[in-house]
């Protein structure tokens, strides 16, 4: 990019995606490019910022605040358009929203993010609900009263943190389901030994059955299937196991990996499109000692990252590689438990963890924290995300 021009026309940013990313990386550009002709777009198809942090605690009917996407953006002088992007021409600088709309852009920031894949199970994508979007936990939460009211079960594929979060909701909230936890992996297999042990202390205490060890080979109408043959009853099965990204980069000839992420140079910049940044699940992400997978832990730091290194070019500075690495794994169990494994930077465990009510308050604390730190990036500058153990932080290109 050419700083001098910039200053004299207006640069045109735009930002598709307006989850915890997106959102970071957009007001963060607006509040450090305030005083230069740069026009910001951010592109989302839902009126509502959308907590996934907490997408358990909806599938479980507990009622959270609401924020309107236009409410955290007001007085940012960010134009939010509502909308879903559908097609991008990356050698013309042009975004199509709905098939219709055209936006032009200098730069693009992709900030489309991940979901679970139903399609990694067979059965899965007629059978098995996701924590993909709100209406669909509204619609899961729902069933479970049902469920409930007749003694039924609720089998929950997937050991990750994700479903061992979901697992131990649904057991809390609804104590008359039997509630089944299926994955051929252990739960808490990430965590050191101390931390996982306190891990499934709380799955018994809340009653969950582990079927641990086999592959699941099916989802049923009312019955999840291992490879053994064994059937595990379940009136509702939730799937949390695959990763799937949106298909738009792939299809819109930048360079993405197997999985469909955008592959990024040590400046999060495409190697293909320069002019393209990705940033959270939608980016294929390496450090020294590995690949960075999808969490707001590591999505967060990418937005901010990426929001100071544009600024840092239009300013005609020199861009340091970006650099993170992981400090923990908070895994709520419920509303009044919680283990935290503290890691080294490449996630796996290190020595110390923390349990009980003071895990509570720092798994709440990280849940929480994203939207306050939307309101501080509209305040001031270069707002520190997280602390960084891969590396310096992103302070430094402030």
């Amino acid at each position: 990019m050419n700083a001098t021009n910039t200053m004299n026309t207006e640069y045109r940013l735009v930002v598709l995606g307006a989850g915890y990313t997106g959102m970071l990386a957009a007001i963060r550009l607006a509040r450090r490019t305030r005083n230069r002709t740069v026009r910001i777009t951010l592109v989302d198809p839902s009126a509502r910022f959308t907590e996934r942090l907490r997408m358990h605690q909806i599938a479980t009917g507990q009622e959270l605040a609401e924020y309107r996407i236009a409410d955290i953006l007001d007085g940012t002088g960010i134009e939010f358009v509502q909308g879903r992007a559908t097609a991008i021409d990356a050698i013309a600088g042009r975004v199509t929203v709905d098939g219709t709309a055209t936006l032009r852009y200098d730069e693009l920031i992709y900030a489309l993010g991940s979901g679970t894949d139903s399609s990694a199970i067979p059965g899965a994508a007629e059978h098995a609900w996701t924590l993909n979007d709100p209406r669909s936990a509204h619609r899961f939460a729902e069933r479970l009263t049902v469920a409930e009211a007749r003694g039924g079960a609720v089998a929950v594929c997937g050991a990750g943190l994700t479903g061992i979060e979901a697992a131990t909701e649904i057991a809390e909230q609804h104590p008359g389901l039997r509630v089944t936890l299926v994955s051929s992996a252990e739960p808490g297999s990430m965590m050191g030994e101390k931390a996982r042990a306190y891990l499934n202390r709380a799955l018994d205490r809340l009653g969950i059955t582990r079927a641990i060890g086999q592959r699941i080979t099916k989802v049923l109408p009312d019955a999840v299937e291992l490879a053994d043959g064994t059937l595990i009853p379940a009136d509702l099965t939730l799937t949390t196991t695959g990763v799937r990204v949106p298909p738009l980069a792939e299809e819109s000839g930048i360079a993405t990996d197997q999985r469909g992420r955008v592959v990024v140079d040590a400046t999060l910049r495409s190697v293909s499109h320069p002019n393209i940044h990705a940033i959270g699940d939608a980016a294929a992400v390496r450090q020294p000692w590995g690949e960075i997978h999808g969490t707001c832990q590591s999505g967060m730091p990418t937005a901010a990252y990426v929001a100071d290194a544009i600024v840092r070019r239009l300013r005609g500075k020199k861009v340091a590689p970006f650099r993170f690495g992981y400090i923990h794994q908070p895994v709520g169990l419920g509303r009044k438990d919680a283990v935290i494994q503290f890691t080294k930077a490449d996630d796996t465990p290190g020595r110390f963890y923390l349990t009980g009510k003071a895990a509570v308050l720092y798994k709440e604390t990280v849940s929480s924290s994203p939207v306050p730190i939307f309101g501080l990036s509209r305040r001031f500058a270069a707002v520190p995300v997280q602390p960084y153990k891969g590396g310096r932080a992103t302070a430094h290109l402030a």
